[in-house]
């Protein structure tokens, strides 16, 4: 498994490429995301996706799926973004907040299974600038840990996933409080989980 060390969250420019090649390339990182570290890969590559899947445990027809984007501008070409949720990813975003949007064509069949995606723009730079220098947003998905250590401790982290993820990211220590979730498919907007940043709606 791949190890890059990244200081103080902020990649340098070469880091940053070579991350965001391999993941062009179908491989799946481990990469900080605000709290909780995620298991990502490129969200345009279906073979990477079905992956990520099967890896977590994922239902893509019963569970919503997420990716990390660099900016609203990137979120705008693959999910429906009203009005009001501009207006919210303005005030939130970057940050640890994920909002459920429609999803466009744009995105691979997986995404389509429920008609939405969730939309992460992290206060992570790492994250950012990956999928900016991708071209395109991240698939992401938390790592699971049943001890803090184990979400907390990137080496830790790496050994749990030796031999399942191709990579690491190996940032400053992570967390284990979630995102909170923002429900933006109706006209008015839905708290789904409270996260670590609060929101007023």
């Amino acid at each position: 498994m791949k190890s890059v060390k990244i200081w103080n969250d902020t990649p340098s420019d070469q880091q940053a490429s070579q991350i965001a090649a391999r993941l062009k390339a179908g491989e799946i990182w481990i990469l900080p995301a605000d709290s909780i570290y995620g298991i990502m890969c490129d969200a345009l590559n279906p073979k990477a996706v079905k992956r990520v899947c099967e890896l977590k445990g994922i239902n893509p027809e019963r569970q919503h799926l997420s990716v990390v984007c660099s900016s609203i501008s990137m979120a705008a070409e693959y999910a429906r973004i009203e009005d009001h949720t501009y207006q919210l990813m303005k005030d939130y975003t970057p940050g640890a907040v994920t909002f459920l949007c429609r999803a466009n064509s744009s995105l691979p069949k997986e995404f389509k299974k429920r008609k939405t995606v969730g939309i992460r723009i992290p206060a992570s730079e790492t994250a950012r600038m990956i999928a900016e220098k991708l071209g395109n947003p991240l698939l992401t998905t938390s790592i699971e840990f049943e001890d803090d250590d184990y979400a907390r401790n990137p080496e830790l982290i790496m050994e749990s996933y030796e031999g399942r993820a191709d990579g690491i990211a190996m940032a400053e220590d992570g967390g284990t409080v979630p995102t909170t979730i923002i429900d933006c498919t109706e006209s008015e907007p839905q708290i789904v989980r409270e996260g670590e940043v609060e929101i007023e709606i």
